[in-house]
């Protein structure tokens, strides 16, 4: 008889049946959960019976692990006000790590300003954005979790989430970076149009107006396909941060759950909510991303009530 080794194995009930036919010796069998709430690995250890010098194992092509996305809420279509009030709230408790994420993020979009004409720069500074983004919201949402819970928070102690879900982020983040790379495809695309070439030549760029030289059916593509992406890019990312934050998932659990409450449960909730985050960002772009020292940790904040509302 030769001993077998560990083997996640999901969901448990497939598994089960495939041990009644199971032509071996079972040694222990047991669930080990992760810190997630909604995720875990049943693990079979066995001990292989070998029949004329071949293996019998039945239960090693089943090696996913048991995932148990969470259920959502249906909210009324009003309550993102509710979560901007509470969000605003936060920010007066955390007045100083809020706004330290928000210069950041500030200082960061203040790069848009330089060359602001030229979709391509724009497109760019935009791809870090994505990277930067989950990253500081994060902080955010673990200063509200900490406050929700009578927990002492502060930035310090906030940065340190960042080194905890570090890998979901990550992902979130790359997820994120990719479909902004899909714009840049296009803004690429609307300028070879244009110029004839990938991008405006530097004096273009410097001196003169990248977007006259864009016919209205161009602009209106170039704007509608970003529409397009920046709709996808909020549908993944809504309760997306929070539940990484709170319950250490990862992040392709975290956005499948985004996807349900924004398609499935709370689509009127969610294009108030999405016309509030848009109107918000406006006025930050508006006041040449000076605002965006408030508004960016105003959403942070935001964002970890809804995410108390919307996931159970």
């Amino acid at each position: 008889m030769a001993r077998g080794n560990f083997f996640p194995i999901a969901p448990i009930a497939p598994v089960l049946g495939q041990l009644e036919n199971y032509q071996g010796d079972i040694l222990s069998v047991s669930y080990n959960s992760k810190k997630s709430t909604f995720a875990g690995n049943l693990v079979v250890r066995f001990a292989v019976r070998r029949e004329g010098g071949t293996a019998v194992n039945t239960a090693n092509d089943v090696s996913e692990p048991a995932v148990k996305l969470p259920q959502v809420r249906s909210v009324p279509p009003l309550r993102p006000f509710t979560w901007l009030s509470k969000g605003w709230d936060d920010l007066l408790h955390h007045r100083a790590g809020s706004l330290a994420y928000g210069a950041l993020i500030s200082a960061l979009g203040g790069l848009t300003l330089m060359y602001q004409r030229n979709p391509l720069f724009l497109a760019a500074v935009m791809s870090a954005v994505m990277l930067v983004g989950p990253l500081m919201a994060a902080g955010l949402c673990e200063l509200s979790r900490g406050r929700s819970r009578g927990e002492v928070s502060n930035f310090d102690t906030s940065l340190k989430t960042l080194a905890r879900h570090r890998r979901s982020l990550s992902r979130l983040a790359v997820t994120l970076l990719l479909l902004n790379l899909a714009w840049f495809l296009v803004a690429g695309m609307a300028l070879y149009a244009a110029f004839g070439s990938i991008g405006p030549s530097l004096t273009d760029t410097v001196w003169g107006d990248v977007l006259r030289n864009l016919s209205t059916a161009q602009l209106l593509a170039y704007l509608l396909i970003g529409g397009s992406l920046a709709s996808i890019v909020f549908a993944l990312s809504v309760v997306t941060v929070p539940m990484i934050v709170d319950h250490d998932v990862d992040a392709i659990t975290a956005m499948r759950t985004s996807l349900r409450v924004t398609v499935v449960a709370d689509l009127p909730a969610m294009i108030v909510w999405g016309t509030l985050c848009m109107l918000l960002v406006g006025i930050g772009l508006a006041t040449y991303m000076v605002g965006m020292v408030l508004i960016f940790p105003l959403l942070g904040h935001a964002t970890w009530y809804a995410y108390l509302d919307l996931v159970a």
